[in-house]
């Protein structure tokens, strides 16, 4: 069975492909710094909202972020967040707005991470990455969790601080596990959640609960929902996953007990699959493979030894 590294080094796992972007971390308190970046010609801009970017097609049929010129920009109070520079000394901003803005040519597209991180290029499928987690943290956490009082940006959207407690606020990242589950025969365990589609199957997946390791949390999740029990859990690799705000810990697990009793709440249907099982279900189209920008598609191939079916974004 070919290894991970040797299987996926063609194949990078959606958003986790270097992007080429310092987040130079030191300049987000540096308002001198920020202010000069901003004006400076050869920054680059653009908008989001509501988890959304706008896209457009290069006449080579590349797929890009649409950014204008800092100079071009619209309007914004204190929605600006700086995500880094370039090895080219380019700075990039997102601007948080209540809407995405109109392009007079019509060519450009609205597009969520879902899709669009499956056609941009590395660097800005990080960049809209980054910029979808802020967003989705300052609009979720505008009061201070100490004593109520609205908070304000800081840190170039990166800190949220309380004027009346002097309370700092950082975005929040929630650990998941997610797990291709193999057994003594080498079959993989594979779920439907109660609100999926017919035939759509992935990995089992969970979050991390406080006091909890991973490996802990990779067994009581598979325990809880499919009543499996699993020994040893191999940690494979990790992708940010701001839907809204968490961070996928991908694992191969191996089971030492077989019984499938799913719980019903998150899973309606689990099935054990040989290779040569799931090839034939997903050919007759009984079973739909994973979407391609997430990890589970990547955790499934490890297993199975080729790439999978594509599709679509999820």
């Amino acid at each position: 069975m070919t290894t991970w590294t040797d299987h996926t080094a063609d194949r990078p796992i959606s958003l986790t492909a270097p992007s080429g972007i310092d987040r130079a971390a030191h300049h987000r308190l540096d308002e001198a710094w920020l202010a000069a970046a901003w004006s400076h010609p050869s920054t680059r801009c653009f908008v989001v909202s509501g988890g959304q970017v706008l896209i457009d097609e290069t006449p080579d049929g590349r797929t890009e972020l649409v950014m204008t010129p800092s100079f071009e920009a619209p309007l914004t109070e204190a929605h600006r967040y700086f995500l880094g520079t370039d090895d080219d000394g380019v700075s990039y901003f997102a601007l948080q707005k209540d809407s995405l803005p109109g392009r007079m040519d019509q060519s450009a597209r609205p597009a969520g991470l879902r899709e669009a991180g499956l056609l941009l290029s590395p660097r800005d499928a990080g960049l809209m990455a980054h910029a979808v987690a802020l967003e989705n943290w300052q609009r979720l956490h505008r009061f201070c969790s100490r004593c109520g009082e609205r908070t304000v940006i800081a840190a170039a959207g990166h800190i949220r601080r309380c004027p009346a407690c002097g309370a700092e606020h950082y975005p929040r990242t929630d650990p998941a596990v997610i797990m291709a589950v193999t057994d003594d025969e080498d079959r993989i365990l594979l779920g439907r959640q109660v609100h999926w589609p017919e035939g759509r199957f992935s990995t089992l997946a969970g979050f991390v609960e406080p006091g909890e390791s991973i490996e802990q949390a990779v067994r009581r999740e598979v325990q809880e929902e499919v009543g499996v029990t699993v020994g040893p859990v191999e940690y494979v690799a990790s992708q940010p996953w701001p839907f809204p705000s968490s961070l996928m810990l991908g694992f191969m697990a191996h089971a030492t007990s077989t019984e499938i009793d799913v719980d019903g709440d998150e899973i309606h249907e689990a099935r054990w699959f040989s290779r040569d099982e799931l090839g034939a279900a997903f050919e007759s189209g009984e079973v739909l493979p994973p979407y391609g920008i997430s990890i589970a598609a990547r955790l499934i191939e490890l297993w199975y030894g080729k790439p999978l079916p594509t599709r679509g974004a999820f």
